[in-house]
């Protein structure tokens, strides 16, 4: 069972690639389905991509009404949600800060995907992942306003390096270098 953190600064687009990575693993033949839990109480759980695609003002209001804070139910409910999670890939969209709530959230995942736009914070990512016990496996940079996606490859420790250009609301992403190259990478581990 691989549990993998989708982490990063706020904003870097991580809802985002998350809906893209997901399409681009069920693009793959044979692949196992990859279910989405998503551990941040801001309001975009899976169904919002899809909803922007549609209506986005529907999307908006939805949003603006799901929104809220941690509590300690929510944190509990979606630790229980990670830990207990069986099938062979869970994807586990965390919020933007290295809090003690996502510590507790993290717990029972195994590996992390580190998206930031600013890579000066990759950093304090790293040391949240050795903190809670997760391996990182890939350390891209969000490039908001690049035009093409760059795919490094894989360093000796097994984490895969790039970019990902342009990750906006809306957009399509799954056929995007980057991201199918993320997929790959996360079947292979």
């Amino acid at each position: 069972m691989k549990k993998i953190v989708l982490a990063g600064p706020p904003r870097s687009g991580k809802s985002c690639m998350r809906e893209g990575l997901k399409k681009a693993i069920a693009q793959i033949p044979g692949a196992p389905y990859p279910y989405v839990i998503t551990a941040c109480p801001d309001g975009e759980g899976s169904w919002f991509q899809e909803t922007v695609n549609h209506d986005s003002e529907l999307a908006s209001a939805c949003k603006a009404d799901y929104k809220g804070k941690f509590t300690a139910e929510f944190v509990e409910r979606i630790k229980t949600s990670v830990t207990n999670c069986s099938l062979e890939l869970t994807l586990v969209d965390i919020g933007g800060i290295p809090s003690v709530e996502n510590e507790q959230i993290c717990s029972g995942a195994t590996h992390m995907v580190i998206l930031a736009g600013d890579m000066d914070r990759v950093a304090e990512w790293h040391e949240f992942a050795k903190k809670v016990g997760l391996t990182v496996v890939a350390e891209i940079h969000s490039d908001y306003n690049g035009k093409d996606d760059k795919v490094d490859g894989s360093t000796e420790d097994g984490i895969i390096h790039g970019s990902v250009h342009y990750l906006e609301r809306g957009e399509p992403v799954a056929d995007r270098p980057m991201i199918k190259a993320l997929a790959e990478h996360l079947l292979e581990l």
